[in-house]
């Protein structure tokens, strides 16, 4: 089948599970936005998840396309996308998402999609249509982000302890509070702003492979922008409590003062990434900078068996959604 003759209802349908991704990417990852936030006592869960959600949405009037740009045009060749690889690539990364959601494990949706487009361009035409630059710089971000946010959430830790070494704990602990809803809130607009470009990109893809747009075009249509953002808005309300539970509690026990630190380090790492154009994990920035954070106060305070686990989970996160993703075009060249 011709790339112009994909069918409207195809179309319809493709944009519509690339719309329940971004869903499911919104409710996978409110962890990463409130888990701090939700732990620390600052908000409870219901106000924590409608005030990270209104930062997602409003990240659309600040962050340019990059990221979207990277996953439309960075990741494969163009020519090579159909309505069938684009179907492949969004049940991998569904699959992979509900899977560790269901377990509580905090995984990447991000590197989950690109794992499925991988695997379902592979499955067409092998590695040869993949761009290898594109992928490299993606891969190399699996470390660079949680290294960078570990890295920011333990200095400013640091700083914050010397500047407030002779405060009282309580006055601390009282105007941190306060704090931490900018930080939090900065941390949100961060995640929306890289992660609806994702589904964005995907969606650029599918259309430019139906014939509705072309490679020249600068910017996909402005329903598509707004219909991320808002979806993945959505899902963040929803949240995905049993990733909370993970993030916020297990992995370390955290105060305002260090739940603003990690937010804080995790958003600085997430605005760099977005204005290089670069789809991070927002999963594995906020792990590394609560391990920063926890690691300061002790060593022991982070439990480091789960974060191996988790680090075990980011390593099969590409390979597991490809593996799905290359099958799932096979299937669907068989259904439509």
């Amino acid at each position: 089948m011709e790339a112009a003759s994909i069918a409207f209802w195809v179309v319809a349908l493709l944009v519509a599970l690339a719309l329940a991704f971004d869903f499911m990417n919104g409710f996978h990852d409110a962890a990463n936005s409130i888990a701090t936030v939700v732990s620390t006592g600052v908000l409870k869960p219901q106000q924590a998840v409608l005030f990270a959600a209104f930062f997602n949405v409003i990240a659309i009037g600040i962050f340019q396309l990059k990221v979207a740009s990277m996953i439309g045009k960075g990741i494969v060749e163009p020519g090579v996308v159909d309505h069938y690889v684009v179907f492949g690539a969004l049940v991998g990364a569904i699959f992979w998402n509900v899977f560790t959601w269901w377990y509580g494990i905090p995984s990447s949706s991000s590197h989950a999609l690109i794992g499925g487009i991988i695997g379902a361009v592979m499955a067409k035409a092998g590695v040869a249509k993949l761009i290898g630059a594109g992928i490299l710089k993606t891969v190399l971000f699996i470390f660079v982000s949680p290294f960078l946010g570990f890295t920011l959430g333990s200095l400013i830790m640091v700083a914050v302890a010397w500047l407030f070494r002779r405060t009282s704990p309580m006055r601390v602990d009282r105007w941190f509070r306060r704090l931490q809803l900018v930080s939090a809130g900065l941390y949100s607009l961060g995640h929306g702003g890289n992660d609806a470009q994702k589904t964005i990109g995907i969606i650029w893809m599918l259309l430019v492979a139906a014939g509705y747009m072309t490679t020249e075009d600068k910017r996909p249509p402005d329903w598509v922008i707004w219909s991320c953002y808002l979806a993945i808005g959505a899902g963040t309300m929803f949240g995905g409590w049993r990733i909370v539970k993970t993030m916020g509690q297990r992995l370390t026990k955290l105060k305002p003062v260090g739940g603003l630190c990690a937010e804080t380090g995790g958003a600085i790492t997430l605005f760099l990434a977005t204005a290089m154009g670069v789809p991070v994990s927002t999963t594995h920035t906020i792990t590394g900078a609560i391990v920063g954070v926890g690691s300061v106060r002790n060593a022991s305070a982070v439990r480091w068996g789960l974060a191996s686990n988790i680090v075990w989970a980011w390593i099969f996160t590409i390979p597991a959604s490809a593996f799905v993703a290359g099958t799932f075009y096979w299937i669907g060249t068989r259904i439509f």
